[in-house]
């Protein structure tokens, strides 16, 4: 059934409505880190700076050592998503070519494992971690994000191990090879697109995570962006408006040119595998 012009335009209004929603609070932040004090202080604020400056910036790198937070982020994040999906993607595998019972388990011990909050795992993590002698370190936080990502990332290969026919599969296996070379010749390069959108999702979940990070680093040279960012919020409680505007719109900008620069691969390899015969 067609749609009616009304209920089309309603449709369209309500997705207008929802973008501004999740546009508002990036665009504020964007304004207010091109600020100037008087005017972040004005009872009348504007969305377009008067007087645009790059004080803020200048300000927050002063202040903290933000280029040294984020390569402390970005090895955490992307060590976490390459590990994350070189395990997830064979256990994936056998979770959707094994239709077991322990596979069923394993699948329905994922989908709980995501109700778990953070501050039950923070403590048995932190044991693990104590015993490894990872406490205070990069590797240790990777290990814990891994962990934290792998639940989902197994979760969101399995349903595209799935979407790849069996019968390429077959056919790998009459030519004589075996379930190792099936995976890594076969299925592997027709998941391609999931395996990016996995990834993709380990890293900005480990990129912007805050709780763990703040849990397990100690020293000011160890700490993560997020972390750092706090530390533009005095004792009172005041925070440092302008400079904390400026590094956190700083912070956000790896994740968007991640999203973006992968995005189209993403839809262009999933439009690619559904036409496949």
């Amino acid at each position: 059934m067609r749609t009616s012009t009304p209920a089309r335009a309603g449709q369209y209004i309500a997705l207008l409505c929802y973008l501004v929603f999740l546009a508002f609070p990036f665009l504020w932040l964007v304004s207010t880190a091109f600020k100037p004090p008087r005017e972040l202080g004005s009872l009348h604020p504007t969305w377009i700076p008067k007087d645009p400056t790059l004080a803020n910036f200048r300000q927050a790198f002063d202040e903290q050592p933000l280029l040294h937070a984020a390569l402390n982020s970005l090895l955490a994040a992307l060590g976490a998503a390459v590990v994350a999906v070189l395990i997830a993607t064979p256990m994936a595998y056998v979770v959707a070519r094994r239709r077991t019972r322990l596979a069923k388990a394993v699948t329905g011990w994922v989908v709980v494992s995501q109700a778990f909050p953070f501050v039950l795992l923070i403590i048995p993590l932190f044991l693990v971690l104590k015993n490894l002698r990872l406490i205070n370190s990069v590797p240790g936080l990777v290990l814990v994000y891994v962990v934290w990502a792998l639940p989902f990332a197994l979760w969101m290969l399995a349903g595209y191990v799935r979407a790849v026919p069996p019968e390429l599969e077959e056919a790998a296996a009459v030519d004589g090879a075996g379930r190792v070379r099936t995976l890594v010749s076969v299925t592997v390069p027709l998941l391609a697109p999931g395996i990016v959108a996995t990834a993709l999702f380990a890293f900005i979940t480990a990129w912007n995570e805050f709780f763990f990070a703040l849990v397990l680093l100690k020293t000011p040279e160890k700490q993560t962006l997020p972390v750092v960012l706090t530390h533009f919020i005095g004792a009172e409680g005041v925070a440092d408006l302008g400079p904390l505007a400026a590094a956190a719109f700083l912070a956000t900008l790896p994740s968007l040119v991640v999203f973006a620069f992968i995005q189209r691969r993403i839809t262009g390899g999933m439009l690619t595998g559904a036409v496949k015969s």
